[in-house]
């Protein structure tokens, strides 16, 4: 049952941050409840905004008597690398983790990483050579 729950608020969460990046401004708790499907609780939406802000997922900002929320992350590509970081943040073998999550990898994912940690590198030597 708690498994469930947790899925649900999971969920829940991505719905959130769904409404949030589509309106492209902050929303209060009821506008966020107002763009999610189904009818959830005002209860369960303020929850869940809290937890995000815990998270540092979403920003929000008093506006009036309440809070108006807005997305910390640009999109869910930059919501996943930052669940990425968080666990090897939050680990004590940093090597084992990348190891084991590296040898999982398709030979697709493989060939990007490799293209992109390359583009990274060259990225960073510009930088370098720009700097006065």
């Amino acid at each position: 049952m708690a498994e469930a729950i947790r899925r649900q608020a999971g969920e829940l969460e991505d719905a959130v941050l769904g409404a949030l990046w589509a309106a492209g401004r902050p929303l209060t708790e009821p506008e966020v409840r107002g763009a999610l499907p189904g009818d959830p609780a005002r209860t369960t939406v303020a929850t869940i905004l809290a937890r995000l802000h815990d998270k540092g997922t979403v920003r929000r900002n008093r506006q009036g008597r309440a809070f108006a929320y807005s997305p910390a992350v640009e999109d869910r590509a930059a919501l996943s690398a930052r669940r990425m970081h968080s666990e090897l943040d939050r680990g004590d073998d940093r090597s084992g983790t990348l190891a084991r999550f590296v040898s999982r990898l398709s030979p697709d994912d493989e060939r990007l990483v490799r293209a992109l940690l390359e583009s990274s590198r060259e990225e960073r030597d510009r930088e370098e050579r720009d700097r006065p």
